[in-house]
């Protein structure tokens, strides 16, 4: 592993790896561009206080090649990302997307890409839900494809252990602090029984997970099995004690237990010690994680991007130009 040598505040200086991304690209060709996101977001977060992880979790999800791909639907050339299997019954939010698009064409046509929305709308949904704010840098272009294997392949599973997320982070060039950073965005947000009930029993009906708290391993056992097998709408909070506010309170679960995901409860079972120090510095100060967290979104942001004649700025997010 590559981390021996991670710095004491665990915090990184971001290399721009896209070579032409810029805060402010629109201040002339379309100043309205991030009040227009802006308010959409905050009208959607009111009406769902739900909708702020939602909207933070299409970023996430069009990331690691942050190109809008994750928006298009399928076509004849290509199935498309929204069924692929960390997608399906997950993501949420696209009506809102399109009813930002469709503000932004109105004001400034083919101006703004879809991929510089969703990364605007990831920042504002934090900042709505009273945690931190940065500058987002965009100059994305809209990709022309999109790949349903790519994201089965490429995005992290909820069963994902210590070892399987530090190395998918470290494909695309994101740090053991990157990674552990980026899993706070789960103090905000809920997830499907199906996504954790593995963890619940085993076969024979035992307690299948020791380091879960047994009160909140008993809770999601009633909630899960009231729901009548069905765990695809049955949600729990992935964070029970402040899940509509951006904080460190997801570290601070973890130490106790209280991680919904195993992919959440395995940052403090000991197969990585400095993974666990992170938590722990985390834990002790929220400042900490939220400089770290801006630095990890905006280098998480810079990924796979598309520029120029690379791409386009697409009229409609869920089609290419060409077929709409």
């Amino acid at each position: 592993m590559a981390f021996a040598n991670a710095p004491s505040s665990f915090s990184e200086t971001c290399k721009d790896d896209s070579g032409q991304l810029q805060v402010d690209s629109y201040s002339e060709s379309c100043p309205e561009a991030e009040a227009i996101i802006f308010s959409w977001v905050a009208k959607a977060v009111f009406d769902d206080p739900r909708m702020a992880a939602s909207l933070l979790r299409l970023h996430f999800h069009d990331c690691f090649g942050c190109d809008g791909s994750v928006l298009l639907d399928d076509t004849p050339e290509f199935v498309g990302e929204k069924t692929a299997a960390p997608n399906l019954n997950s993501l949420r939010g696209f009506e809102v997307i399109d009813a930002m698009k469709a503000d932004l064409e109105s004001a400034c046509p083919l101006t703004v890409s879809c991929a510089d929305v969703l990364a605007i709308a990831a920042r504002d949904s934090v900042v709505l839900s009273n945690g931190p704010g940065w500058q987002v840098e965009t100059g994305r272009m809209d990709g022309l494809s999109a790949s349903k294997a790519a994201a089965n392949s490429n995005i992290p599973a909820p069963n994902s252990t210590v070892a399987n997320l530090v190395q998918q982070f470290q494909n695309v060039g994101l740090s053991l602090t990157d990674m552990v950073a980026l899993s706070g965005a789960h103090t905000l947000g809920k997830a499907r029984c199906s996504s954790f009930s593995s963890r619940l029993t085993s076969s024979d009906g035992a307690l299948n997970s020791p380091d879960m708290n047994i009160d909140l391993m008993q809770s999601l056992q009633r909630l899960c099995s009231e729901s009548g097998g069905d765990s695809t709408n049955t949600l729990a909070e992935l964070d029970l004690v402040t899940p509509a506010t951006f904080d460190n309170q997801y570290y601070i679960n973890l130490l106790s237990g209280e991680g919904l995901l195993a992919s959440d409860q395995v940052l403090v079972a000991g197969d990585s010690p400095l993974v666990r120090e992170i938590v722990e510095l985390y834990v002790q100060d929220e400042a900490a994680f939220f400089d770290d967290f801006r630095r990890s979104m905006l280098k998480m942001g810079r990924l796979g991007v598309l520029i120029g004649s690379d791409g386009e700025v697409r009229r409609n997010c869920h089609a290419i130009n060409s077929i709409n």
